[in-house]
């Protein structure tokens, strides 16, 4: 379990150092996403450990639990790009009128 632990924590903080390092724009401070992509990681691999029951511990299957859930964690994080360029015509959840 300690194993599991650390691998999936040091999983995470490799994603998120990553994702800090291609996306620096689009995320807020590195301090933040490092520690999002860790715990992350770690509730990832709780809840795949918790979800295999006993019995069926395999390493792999843990750390891509944990793998997954940092990556859905940190792409909670990301902002739009600044770049696009393009403007809505109209106000979010308007209804269009003929006039």
């Amino acid at each position: 379990m300690l194993i599991e632990a650390l691998g999936s924590a040091l999983l995470g903080l490799a994603l998120s150092g990553a994702a800090v390092r291609v996306l620096p724009r689009r995320l807020p401070s590195p301090r933040v996403v490092l520690v999002s992509g860790a715990l992350g990681a770690l509730f990832g691999a709780y809840l795949t450990h918790t979800a295999l029951g006993p019995g069926h511990n395999t390493l792999v299957a843990t750390f891509g639990g944990g793998l997954l859930v940092a990556a859905v964690v940190l792409s909670l994080l990301l902002r739009p790009d600044g770049r696009s360029g393009r403007s809505s015509p109209r106000t979010p959840f308007s209804v269009p009128t003929r006039g």
